[in-house]
């Protein structure tokens, strides 16, 4: 069921809202900054995020092909978001789900995960392993 979510970093310096059906499901991805930062993600349309506050207390971090703008708070370092341009999926803001607020543990356990393995640049078939994601 699509709900809007209040969304925040850690300190609150960043909030934003986001129209998100977490039934659809989300993403957990082997890559090595995923893996690093443990992202679990889920993914909404551009105008289904609104950014509230704190687009001057964050910085942008990027590497690789630089298809990815992940945004951080640059005072606690929490990255709510990120935003992406893929061939398959067109824009996208990928809202990390540990910094949507309200959401029941409930809501956490049943949202479906789909493993990605960004690693081998595989975006279609999750990788051997996904326990440790």
């Amino acid at each position: 069921m699509m709900r809007t979510y209040n969304g925040s970093c850690h300190c609150g310096a960043v909030r934003f809202e986001a129209d998100v059906d977490l039934s659809q499901g989300s993403l957990r991805c082997n890559c090595s900054f995923c893996l690093k930062i443990r992202c679990w993600a889920v993914m909404v349309k551009p105008e289904a995020f609104r950014l509230l506050a704190g687009e001057a207390e964050m910085n942008v971090y990027q590497f690789g092909a630089k298809n990815e703008h992940h945004h951080f708070c640059k005072h606690c370092g929490v990255r709510p978001y990120g935003i992406g341009n893929s061939p398959r999926y067109g824009v996208f803001y990928g809202v990390n789900v540990a910094s949507l607020d309200g959401v029941s543990d409930e809501e956490l356990a049943n949202a479906p995960i789909t493993y990605v393995d960004g690693r081998a640049d595989n975006w279609i078939s999750p990788p051997t392993e996904t326990r440790y994601l």
